[in-house]
């Protein structure tokens, strides 16, 4: 049976240690799991998209990140393209108006109107409107793209793949456009990493403040911003952590 080496942090692998866990079966089941889920999407992302409903096959995607790609969809063959790319991914995301990425985004003082701006200069530079058959595949860079969605969602450890994971893979993914569009507004993958982390964690924070508020809060509360406020109160102690653990990683090995 081949083997496989892990490299676990010194105190996860203290932990492992100690409690004697089945560290190969339980790796093994979390691998099984992760290549199916890759697996899955890549077969989703080469398929052809003329059918009833492109998304079907993402069952583990939830139902705004299937709408966003469902809106891509119908961006592309809206402008014509040859394919769905990255561009119209973003845009989808940008179009559904209430996922989770909107808020990351924000907190990063990226405002989606922004963005929207970005896309409709490159749309410009790209689309010739020439006449095409309607988009029925993904780009390369927008199959690698949500490729790097699952393997995100898979790395923080998730069972589900939401849009902050699909920002995350639009963000990683090199060769599309709305990386371009990010990197060019100041978003990178290492901050990005660290607001969804926050933002995950004041989601829990949010839910539990209004839930215990519900009968104070107004009907019309902007959720999007209140989420913004609770991803900033939560940031910050997330950030210094990080910047501990970092600070320690790089200190130079001392010499006997």
């Amino acid at each position: 049976m081949p083997k496989i080496n892990i490299y676990l942090p010194d105190e996860l692998a203290e932990g492992v240690r100690e409690s004697g866990i089945p560290v190969s079966a339980i790796c093994q089941r979390a691998l099984e799991t992760s290549v199916r889920r890759v697996n899955a999407i890549r077969g989703t992302v080469l398929d052809n998209l003329d059918g009833d409903d492109p998304t079907a096959r993402l069952s583990r995607f939830t139902d705004r990140a299937r709408t966003v790609i469902s809106l891509a969809i119908t961006r592309a063959r809206e402008q014509r393209a040859a394919t769905v790319g990255t561009e119209h991914l973003l845009g989808g995301m940008l179009a559904e108006g209430g996922n989770l990425a909107l808020p990351v985004l924000r907190v990063m003082e990226i405002e989606p109107d922004r963005i929207g701006r970005e896309l409709e200069r490159v749309s410009a530079t790209v689309g010739d409107g020439a006449e095409r058959p309607a988009a029925l595949r993904f780009s390369g860079s927008a199959a690698n793209a949500l490729e790097l969605t699952v393997t995100e969602a898979i790395a923080l450890g998730h069972d589900y793949v939401g849009c902050e994971h699909l920002l995350l893979g639009l963000v990683a993914e090199s060769d599309g456009a709305a990386g371009e569009v990010l990197r060019g507004l100041g978003v990178d993958l290492r901050s990005t990493r660290r607001a969804v982390t926050a933002a995950l964690t004041g989601y829990v924070h949010l839910r539990a403040q209004t839930a215990a508020n519900a009968q104070a809060a107004p009907a019309s509360a902007d959720v999007g911003a209140m989420l913004a406020t609770a991803v900033r109160h939560e940031l910050r102690p997330i950030l210094d952590r990080l910047d501990r653990l970092e600070q320690r990683a790089d200190v130079p090995a001392t010499e006997d």
